[in-house]
C-alpha cells in the first residue's frame, strides 16, 4: 500500500478493559468499542507463517504478539495463491480496488473472488487522488466494488503523493478532512458500513486525521509500535512491514495485524462485516 497507480515505491469498551487486565495499559482501544456480543460464532484463525526480507528489531511489543494477521494487495503483488496464503496465516485481506476517479486495479475482481473463495475475509480500498473531488471518487469506488455478505468495511487510503506524475498537491488540513468526511459518508450510505481510514505518520499528523468522527484507523508504522509514532491514537489495524514474505504471495508483501485478541476479532467481524 502507499503507492500511486503508476509506481510501486512509491483496519470495544471491552478491548481496553481486557488489554489492561493483561498488563498492557498502553495499548490503544479499538475505535468502534462495544461489548462483545453473546454467542459469537467461531472464527478460524491460522497462525502466521511469515518471514520478512528486511525485519525491524522491534522494541517492546512486537507484531508477533498479536493473534490476527493479514495482508493488503494490489496488482503489484501479482497472482496470489489464496488457499496457500489462508493456510499460512492470512486471516484478512484488504484489496486495492480503485484510485482517483478513473483507475481500477486490474487484479481486483479476480482477487476478490479468489480470496473469498478461500475463506479469507476481504475488504476493498480506494487510493485517494488529491486532484479530484470526493463525490467523484466515491461514485467511482461504488461503481466497481460490490456489496457482498461478509465483506469487511471499505477503506479510504489517504497519504501524500509526491511522486505522482499528475497530482502532487497538498491541500489544507481542513479541506482534506472535509473531503474525507464526504467520501466516508457516501460509502457508509451505500454499503451500510462506516469505512476505515488508512494513513501514514506524516499525513495523519499534519492533517489531524484523528479529528474524523466515528472512524476507525488502519495505520502504517514500520519502524516502531504505533503508540510511539501516533501518540497513543486509537487504531484497529497496524501495517507493520512492507517487506513481508508470505506463502502464496509473490515477492514482498504488506503485512498487518488486528489490534485485539481472537475473541475481539470475532466480535469485530460480527459488528462490522457486511450482513
Amino acid at each position: 500500500m502507499g503507492q500511486s497507480w503508476p509506481m510501486r515505491g512509491v483496519l470495544f469498551l471491552c478491548v481496553m478493559l481486557c488489554l489492561a487486565a493483561c498488563g498492557r495499559p498502553n495499548e490503544p482501544r479499538l475505535a468502534a468499542s462495544a461489548a462483545q456480543a453473546p454467542n459469537q460464532p467461531a472464527v478460524a484463525i491460522t497462525a502466521p507463517n511469515f518471514g520478512d526480507a528486511d525485519p525491524h528489531p522491534w522494541q517492546g511489543r512486537s507484531p508477533a504478539a498479536y493473534a490476527v494477521h493479514g495482508i493488503d494487495t494490489s496488482r503489484w503483488n501479482g497472482a496470489v495463491d489464496w488457499p496457500t496464503a489462508r493456510a499460512n496465516g492470512v486471516n484478512f485481506a484488504f484489496l486495492k480496488a480503485t484510485e482517483g476517479g478513473d483507475l481500477v486495479d486490474p487484479d481486483f475482481a479476480a482477487n476478490w473472488r479468489a480470496a473469498r473463495g478461500a475463506g479469507v475475509p476481504v475488504g476493498a480500498y480506494h487510493f485517494w487522488y488529491h486532484c479530484r473531488p470526493a463525490a467523484q471518487q466515491a461514485r467511482w469506488f461504488i461503481r466497481h466494488v460490490p456489496r457482498a455478505a461478509g465483506a469487511l468495511p471499505p477503506v479510504l487510503d489517504m497519504e501524500w503523493t509526491p511522486f505522482s506524475p499528475t497530482c502532487t498537491e497538498r491541500p489544507a488540513p481542513e479541506m482534506i478532512r472535509r473531503e474525507a468526511r464526504m467520501f466516508l459518508d457516501a460509502l457508509e450510505a451505500h454499503y451500510g458500513q462506516r469505512p476505515i481510514l488508512y494513513s501514514t505518520p506524516d499525513f495523519f499528523e499534519t492533517n489531524e486525521m484523528w479529528r474524523l468522527e466515528r472512524t476507525e484507523f488502519w495505520l502504517r508504522s514500520t519502524a516502531a509500535h504505533p503508540r510511539d509514532i501516533y501518540a497513543g491514537r486509537h487504531w484497529s489495524f497496524w501495517q507493520y512491514t512492507g517487506t513481508g514474505l508470505v506463502p502464496g504471495v509473490q515477492g514482498k508483501a504488506d503485512i498487518n495485524v488486528f489490534a485485539g485478541s481472537r475473541a475481539e476479532w470475532a466480535a469485530w467481524l460480527t459488528r462490522n462485516a457486511h450482513p
